[in-house]
């Protein structure tokens, strides 16, 4: 390897965002390089879905797929000119079919993202990206406003990588071990950028309520959560899954970025509606006719029939019933108490599980010092940035992957239209 390598775009981080970029940049003919410090690319691909892959969401009205993402505005330009649509339609034509679950979730027919990363890894090479594995940047070379060249720590040494423009698409934080450990933040703070506070999202939350251990594996479907901070601030409908230490589940994983910003100002409730699709004089009446037909049944026996059997002894500890008491010794009150409970379960958020378990970045690289319809630095004439390096989250259910293909095609498409126009 020589001590000094030149291209007309290079991109530090080969992850989805990195790997979008280079395929754009590389189909207008230009020389690209792709700089990445694990000796595979891709590696936090493998995890997403679950090892399922799942590459988008079928969310094809963008003022809707917007909604999903924290500053989601900042990115319709990015869905208009490379959306869900055409992210689907571009896996179709490299060979990998997809196919829509539930809540128009995208996988690969296999649910391999082995198979996607092979097919991505493949056209890289049949195009002649110049991929450097096991490469740390470790400085940026400035002069004026722009950057002049990277240099980088590889198998045999330091050397430089010259360009014409470069991409930084590093990641966040998430998943430090998959290489993404926020190194890229400091990079872009070293041209001048304002990095915003990163913190942990979509990930699973730490309750302050002793009884939650004995809640643990207890999952429930189609409830609703709200998060209040002295007013009602959000509220969340889907699945939740009871742990050892709290709560977690695409519903708590959806809510967990935003729980994460208000727990640094004071303390954060949460409240459970266990029957959202019911208001509680309709829940009564519906208690009030299971009663009547068990009048023998003691209410642990009643309200197991409407939640999992260790959840209805945590209500009816927490609502202060007798579970051993008979559905006819019931009063009024016990019975409108247990109904509020149920449309009104408070618990209390203690802390939002570490980066180590978060599944993306909240924070990042200022959106008032990007161009939203190029990617491109308002600070540095020549870099560019996609991927989650930005201060964009989304939901669970493929919105962070469509983030990065939306992100890195029009940076990396950016990128060589203005080398290929001598702009910058």
């Amino acid at each position: 390897m020589s001590k000094a390598e030149k291209f007309d775009v290079a991109i530090i981080g080969a992850g989805p965002a990195g790997i979008m970029a280079a395929i754009e940049s590389v189909k207008l003919g230009l020389s690209v390089a792709l700089v990445e410090r694990n000796p595979a690319l891709g590696k936090k691909l493998l995890l997403t879905g679950n090892g399922r892959c799942n590459i988008t969401n079928a969310e094809f009205d963008l003022k809707k797929l917007v909604k999903n993402y924290n500053n989601g505005e900042f990115l319709f330009h990015a869905f208009s000119t490379f959306g869900p649509k055409e992210t689907i339609s571009f896996f179709e034509k490299i060979g990998i079919e997809t196919k829509v679950e539930n809540n128009k979730r995208v996988f690969p027919l296999d649910f391999k993202a082995e198979g996607v990363l092979k097919i991505l890894n493949k056209y890289l090479a049949n195009n002649n990206v110049h991929i450097f594995l096991d490469s740390e940047t470790t400085g940026v070379n400035l002069r004026g406003k722009k950057i002049n060249s990277l240099v980088l720590r590889g198998p045999e040494g330091n050397f430089n990588i010259v360009a014409e423009k470069y991409i930084l698409a590093t990641g966040g934080k998430s998943y430090p071990q998959t290489g993404s450990d926020g190194s890229g933040y400091a990079l872009a703070e070293k041209v001048g950028h304002t990095v915003v506070k990163t913190r942990p999202a979509l990930a699973s939350i730490k309750l302050k309520e002793p009884w939650v251990k004995d809640l643990q594996g207890i999952s429930l479907e189609e409830i609703k959560i709200s998060v209040f901070q002295k007013r009602p601030l959000l509220k969340e409908y889907g699945e939740i899954i009871f742990t050892h230490f709290g709560i977690s589940g695409p519903a708590i994983l959806n809510i967990s970025g935003l729980v994460g910003d208000l727990l640094e100002k004071g303390e954060v409730k949460m409240s459970i509606d266990f029957f959202p699709l019911l208001n509680q004089e309709e829940l009564l009446g519906g208690l009030e006719d299971v009663l009547k037909e068990n009048i023998s049944k003691t209410t642990k026996n009643i309200l197991s029939i409407f939640v999992p059997e260790r959840m209805a002894e945590c209500l009816l500890s927490v609502a202060g019933i007798d579970k051993n008491k008979t559905a006819n010794n019931m009063s009024k009150l016990e019975r409108s108490a247990l109904v509020k409970i149920l449309k009104n379960f408070e618990i209390t958020p203690e802390s939002v599980l570490g980066f180590d378990l978060a599944m993306v970045t909240r924070g990042g690289v200022s959106l008032k010092e990007i161009d939203h319809k190029t990617m491109k630095s308002k600070i540095i004439n020549n870099l560019f940035f996609a991927g989650e390096i930005i201060d964009v989250d989304g939901k669970t259910g493929g919105f962070n992957l469509q983030a990065c293909w939306s992100t890195g095609y029009l940076a990396g498409k950016s990128a060589g239209f203005a080398f290929l126009s001598g702009k910058g």
